[in-house]
Formats: C-alpha cells, structure tokens, sequence
C-alpha cells in the first residue's frame, strides 16, 4: 500500500464576501511513498501497455529537454528545492536552451553527478530567473468601475460584493512582455498577442475551460475589447496547435481540456452581436471540434462518444515530483507510464483529481493508482461536442453562401447523431440522469457528480418529453442533494481528493443551476435559484475546500465570473440571508 501525506483541511472562516471570490477548494493530499528512489526516467519517446494492446511510441509532453523530458528536468524536480513543482518549469532560462543544458553537464560533472540540494538550487537560480519575468504590468483600457449589471443586484450588500468581483479583474491580468515574442525558445509560456485573464494564485497562465467562465464575468463587466483579444488568443492557438493546451504553457501542450472555445465565442457575440467575428472563425473553431472528434472517439453500443485522453509520455512536468513518487507502487515501467497517462488523462477532464476516475473491482472505490480516466466515457464532454456542433451549425447559419448552408446542415447532423448517442448510452430512464460509461466493465457509472445533469446545461434532451423534468427532480430528491447548505457537492465520496466530497466547485454550480433552470418546470426553476444562493463547502457555509496537490489559491477568475453570472440572473431575488 502506498503511504499517503496528508495536510489537513484549512480552518473553517465565516463568510465575508471577499472571501467567496479569494479562495477555491484546493489544500494539499497527495499520494506520497515514504521513500525516495533516484532511478533514472525514461526521457524519450517511449512504448507502453493499455488494454493489453500495445500502444505506438509516445512523445513527451513537449520537446524542451528542460521542461518537459530529461535529466536536467529530473534532477531539479526530484531534488523539491521548490515545494510546488510547477515552480521550476515556469522560470526563464537566462541562457540559450543549448547552453543552459551544457551549463548543466558541466555542474553535474563537477559535482559527480550528486550535488547537494544547496548546491543544485544555486546552480538553478544561476541559470534562471525566478516566475513571472515573461509579464509585464498591465491594467485592462476597457474596465469599468460601474458595469450596467450591479444596477440589476437589488440587495446592496451583493451589488457590493459583485463590484469587489469587478475589481479583482485587475489584479488577474497578464501581458506578456516583448522579450517572449522575441526569444520564445527561453521560456515555457506560450507566446500570444493580446493580454489574458488567469484564474490566479499558481495559476500565472491562461486555461482552456476556466476562461469560459472568466469570459462570463468579463461580459458582465463590459471587458469586450479584453474578451475578444482572450478568444483571439485562443483561435490562433488552435491554428498553431490545432486544438487548445490545457493551459498557456508549452509543457500542457500534449493534451487539451473540455472543449469550450465555442461557447466562449457564443456568449460573445450574443453580448455584442459581433456576427462578423463569428462567421470569420468558425472554420477554425471547426478545426478543434473534428480535432476532438479525430482523436477521443470511440465506439460504444454501435454509437460513438468521447473520452478524455490525448497521449503522451513521462510524468506531468508541472507535477513530476508527485507523479513519479504516487508511481513508485507499480513495478515495471510500462505501467508507470501507463499510469502517467491516466494522470494527464484525468488533468485533462478538469477534474484533477476525482474518484469519478477511480475504477476498482468495477467500483469507484480504490486511490489515484486506481485511475482509468481513459475508460469512462464523460457526460459532459460529450454534452460538449453535442453543444459545439450547434454553435457551429448557428455560426454558418450567419453566411448566405452555398457552402456555409451545406456546413450548416452537416453540423446539425453532426449534433444530432451526437445527442442520439448521449441519450441512448449515457441516459437511464429508470434513474432520471446520465452517467458516464465504463468502458472495461461495460456498464454505466451511477455515482453522483453535478455532470451527470451536464446535458440539460447545453439542451441535449427532449425537449418535448414532458416527463424528464420530474424524473430529475427526483433524482436529485432520492440523492438528497438540496440538504447541503453551501452548495452541491462534486461527488458523495470523501477521499480528500480536491473534486470529490466535500468540495463545491463554482463552475460545477453554475453548470447546474443553467441546467435546470432551463427546464420548462416551475419546481426545477426554484431549486435552481435556491442553488444559486449556496457556496463552496457543502459541510459549513463560508468555508472553503480542501484536498489536492496545492494550497488553496486567491484569485479566483472562474469562481469570479461563476458569482457574477448568477447575480445577473437573479440579482432581483438573491439576498444576503441565505448566506451569512
């Protein structure tokens, strides 16, 4: 059994409200063997077992000998001269890559290959510069202090909070300097033009799924020119890559996230009615979706549907310290990379990490070596996909040209084939939700976690089944889930990971609340309210979370524009009371 370090979860503090905005679920638990072993990883591509097939060579996360595969990257993660191993992987080199790695042999040689841990942090501070030199300070042009939605929040004390969220868009704001653009080669970041809005705390970068709430709030704060530079961000991104990294840095660029580019530019040009920005990319944003569709699909029950999971070898460089100790349980090496897949592949779903990934004796029992992200087909991916077809669909549906009328209709084919898919595979007509689909056991997963109502988010339901609204309401009765004062927990299990019980996450409430808000159902649309009123820890109102590789973290962009959607929605209805 592997051994487990575990810091406890942060003292509890009454609910201030700055506090809902400066903290999200996430102090550390991570899977840690007592012992250390220094063996040698494989820095190269390298070939592994899965479903006892055998899988081509894989390549690593990125080709940087220095950030994302080989010895210098080994030795200085290994040694925790940083406590987070994201720390190292996002320092500029003060040198060429070509000569930092000579640097590197050189010390190592002089140091017989064992420098101490002093010594090795000297040479790394010699050779790097701390994180954070690829930005510059930059105040949004386009901030307002007073947006035209704090008139809508009728209670005073939440149009006060609402305006403490517009301001933090100030401190989330990120330039990259001109030195990025010219020596790229030096950093991790991933070069793009315009400035970004990060979700905060360790988290300097963009992120792929955190942005479509971030582009929530930024609408609501009337940030047009910054949001359409975000999402210009990212189409040029999908050009160079074809699809969106997890996150802004070279080292997330061999796997992607919940694909929500074509939500974001939905809700901006339904903000703007910006319909020209729509139909110049919709090539591009139909790029990503027949990337997704390339490269995650599988065949179940003669349908075919999603799973997270785009390969790649050797641990997680921004999490290689825990990856490879939390690997040490498994003794030959293709299962530890085997392993190191499943880990990218759960990073991937957002949900890092969940026993929604567990799969233990067909259960959802066991710890993270129990991981099988790979072999759960995910709701609300494709939920997603469904979603992403109709918008492109609706983008071609702006041009009056044969071909985009043709695109238009093979696009709506493309959602419906999809949406037959997720209900024919996914629904259970007897439980009144989805669930995602266990691809080695063959069956259905039926354990709770706000995605499995994903579908009603984006409308992949039947519409004209008057039925469905109570059935999910009854599910969400049988599983008691309005008992939880501070929100609807992630999942019911209490592992002490950080997207399982006890935690509440923004993005997830606001998923739920869209959804069945969005039924034609009188009693669905008052728990949607009701659910709008709750925060974060499901045990004790005002707290925050815990669990996870990391501390908790201020900022926090995607709780920010969560919060501030819903006080739009109800800013007529919603009051403090509830929630002190």
């Amino acid at each position: 059994m592997l051994q487990t370090r575990q810091q406890p979860v942060a003292k509890r503090r009454s609910l201030t409200l700055a506090s809902v905005a400066l903290y999200v679920a996430c102090v550390c638990s991570i899977v840690i063997p007592t012992a250390v072993r220094s063996a040698a990883l494989v820095a190269k591509e390298v070939s592994y077992i899965v479903d006892n097939r055998q899988l081509e060579a894989l390549e690593p996360s990125c080709k940087s000998e220095i950030y994302c595969h080989g010895e210098l990257l080994r030795t200085v993660q290994m040694s925790e001269i940083y406590p987070d191993s994201k720390t190292f992987v996002d320092m500029k080199m003060r040198k060429s890559p070509n000569e930092t790695l000579d640097a590197f042999h050189e010390f190592m040689s002089a140091q017989n290959n064992s420098p101490s841990k002093a010594k090795l942090q000297e040479w790394v501070e010699s050779n790097f510069e701390k994180p954070g030199a690829e930005f510059e300070k930059w105040t949004p042009d386009d901030w307002t202090a007073k947006p035209k939605f704090l008139e809508r929040i009728k209670d005073a004390d939440l149009r006060e909070f609402a305006g403490q969220l517009n301001q933090i868009w100030h401190e989330l704001g990120r330039k990259m300097t001109t030195d990025v653009a010219l020596n790229p080669d030096l950093y991790s970041i991933i070069h793009v033009d315009n400035p970004v809005i990060v979700p905060g705390g360790r988290f300097r970068e963009f992120y792929y799924w955190d942005s479509y709430w971030i582009v929530k709030g930024l609408l609501l704060s009337e940030m047009y020119t910054t949001t359409k530079g975000m999402l210009e961000n990212f189409l040029s991104i999908v050009q160079r890559f074809g699809f969106i990294p997890n996150g802004g840095r070279i080292y997330y660029s061999m796997r992607s996230q919940p694909p929500l580019l074509c939500g974001m530019v939905k809700s901006y040009v339904d903000a703007t009615g910006d319909t020209k920005f729509a139909m110049e990319n919709v090539e591009t944003l139909e790029r990503e979706f027949q990337f997704f569709m390339n490269n995650y699909v599988t065949e179940v029950n003669n349908h075919l549907l999603a799973t997270y999971g785009y390969k790649s070898s050797g641990p997680r460089p921004e999490s290689y310290r825990e990856d490879v100790l939390s690997a040490e349980i498994f003794a030959k090496e293709e299962d530890k990379q085997d392993f190191y897949c499943e880990l990218k592949a759960a990073a991937e779903s957002g949900m890092d990490f969940s026993s929604r990934w567990f799969i233990k004796d067909g259960t959802n029992a066991g710890n993270l070596t129990d991981l099988k992200c790979r072999s759960i087909v995910a709701v609300e991916l494709n939920a997603i996909l469904y979603w992403n077809a109709l918008i492109i669909a609706e983008f071609y549906g702006h041009r009056n040209d044969i071909g985009a009328i043709a695109k238009k209709e093979e696009y709506l084919a493309k959602a419906d084939e999809l949406k037959k898919a997720i209900n024919a595979v996914l629904w259970d007509e007897q439980e009144g939700a989805w669930f995602d689909y266990d691809l080695i056991n063959k069956k259905l997963r039926k354990y709770f976690t706000p995605t499995n109502l994903s579908p009603l988010w984006v409308g992949c339901y039947d519409r004209a089944d008057a039925s469905l609204p109570k059935r999910v309401l009854a599910y969400i009765d049988r599983l008691q889930l309005d008992r939880y004062p501070g929100g609807v927990p992630n999942t019911l299990q209490n592992t002490n990971e950080q997207w399982d019980f006890p935690n509440v996450w923004a993005p997830m409430q606001h998923m739920l609340v869209m959804g069945l808000d969005s039924l034609d159902n009188a009693d669905a649309k008052e728990l949607a309210f009701r659910w709008a009123q709750r925060w974060y820890d499901a045990q004790e109102l005002g707290g925050h979370g815990g669990g996870g590789e990391y501390d908790v973290q201020t900022g926090f962009g995607w709780t920010n524009g969560a919060a501030m959607d819903l006080m739009n929605k109800y800013g007529d209805r919603m009051t403090t009371g509830a929630i002190e």
